[in-house]
């Protein structure tokens, strides 16, 4: 993202690392404090908590022992392309494409 939009950057990757730990409300309070402070001024990193609540929140409610039927083959390898496109546009600081079918 470009400075203007975005002015964390680094520290917002600190956070990220942390994220689990903050949820967990592992980290001393101080901590905590900082992490709350930057999160109520950054839209991407409010939108990556959000999702990751949400994420556990959805792993709580998933009965122990349940798996998933492994994907497709063709269908894995779609996912992991979208998937490194997605990743490969964040790098360039682009928005990426919604996929294609």
């Amino acid at each position: 993202m470009s400075e203007s939009i975005h002015k964390h950057g680094l520290e917002c990757k600190e956070i990220f690392a942390q994220l689990s730990a903050y949820l967990d409300a592992d980290l001393p309070a101080a901590t905590c404090e900082e992490i709350q402070a930057h999160i109520a001024d950054c839209p991407p990193c409010i939108e990556f908590v959000n999702s990751l609540r949400r994420t556990v929140e959805l792993c709580h409610g998933h009965a122990s022992g349940e798996q998933p039927a492994p994907l497709a083959g063709e269908t894995r390898e779609r996912l992991l392309a979208a998937y490194r496109e997605m990743m490969a546009a964040r790098n360039r600081g682009e928005a990426p494409c919604p996929p294609q079918s």
